[in-house]
């Protein structure tokens, strides 16, 4: 490690860090070495703001209505991050036999900024998901690397580095948690299918990786060759679908997707992140509902005919 990260790390405060964690509700776990597959929560976002569901539910909706493993998080939908509040979560996983994977966390900071002190301000904002990613046993934490000037590598070169310094820093305040650190392409700088890949290998850590999303790269790409150059280095998969009602999909062919991720080798939860265009705006909760309910079973159905064939 050279001297400037080091300084960057010890000025994030990050290197002592894990004495301070507090005891966990349950024991963190390695990403699983089979596979199985998860509920995003962001694909029933909708169903949510129409009041159809809360996060205390979602252990109940992902085993009892879609007969799925595993719950993939998002920090958005926390409503009171409190111990008798996660202790909720925690039980409810375990009274419905699923699993907690990762949580998804959003504005929480620039990541990849310019100004070094608003890099080191968002790797503060991402601990507190680190200790509530252990208390519910998850493997990650998913991140956002935001931030930078353009959207292509060659914008911005020296962003691999600020990257590298600021992930470092995190990685080092989640190893004693046994949390790993893993990004979305979710934009800018990180939809260059080089980008992460590049950042990958930078870091070049075990606790590091992608969770490579479908969806988000930018037009124009072949989004097939991005994601084989995102498996890798994958530690889950989200597998991003926008159904039509009959159930086609006009993007880009998921079942070829979803071959060439489980051709890479991957094994572990396949994430399941989906919408439904209904051609229509939907204005009742119980359409909306319908809809969302819908899309995530035409993608567990897609994921089931290719991984578990």
């Amino acid at each position: 490690m050279d001297s400037s990260r080091r300084q960057f790390i010890a000025s994030a405060g990050c290197i002592a860090a894990g004495a301070a964690l507090a005891p966990y509700g349950a024991v963190a776990f390695p990403r699983p070495d089979k596979n199985a597959i998860s509920l995003a929560t962001w694909s029933i976002v909708r169903s949510f703001h129409a009041g159809v569901w809360k996060l205390t539910d979602v252990a109940r909706i992902v085993r009892e209505d879609f007969g799925l493993d595993g719950i993939e998080y998002v920090n958005q939908f926390f409503e009171v991050p409190t111990s008798n509040y996660l202790n909720q979560l925690n039980k409810a996983a375990a009274d419905h036999g699923v699993r907690n994977v990762l949580i998804m966390v959003d504005l929480e900071g620039a990541m990849v900024a310019l100004d070094p002190a608003e890099r080191r301000q968002a790797v503060v904002n991402h601990r507190k998901w680190v200790d509530i990613a252990a208390y519910l046993g998850c493997h990650a934490i998913r991140c956002n690397a935001h931030g930078g000037k353009g959207d292509r590598l060659e914008d911005d070169p020296d962003s691999i580095q600020r990257a590298a310094e600021s992930f470092t820093a995190l990685m080092e305040y989640a190893r004693p948690a046994k949390i790993n650190v893993i990004i979305e392409n979710h934009g800018g700088l990180s939809s260059d299918p080089r980008w992460l890949p590049r950042l990958c290998e930078t870091i070049n850590s075990p606790d590091f990786g992608i969770l490579p999303d479908y969806g988000n790269y930018h037009k124009g790409d072949d989004v097939y060759e991005a994601v084989r150059l995102a498996m890798p280095y994958a530690k889950g998969v989200s597998v991003k679908t926008s159904w039509m009602p009959d159930g086609t999909h006009p993007g880009y062919d998921v079942e070829k997707l979803l071959s060439i991720s489980k051709q890479s080798g991957f094994t572990g939860f396949w994430g399941i992140e989906s919408g439904l265009n209904a051609g229509r705006q939907l204005t009742s909760p119980d359409e909306i509902k319908e809809a969302d309910w819908k899309a995530v079973m035409f993608t567990k159905r897609a994921i089931q005919k290719i991984v578990f064939a």
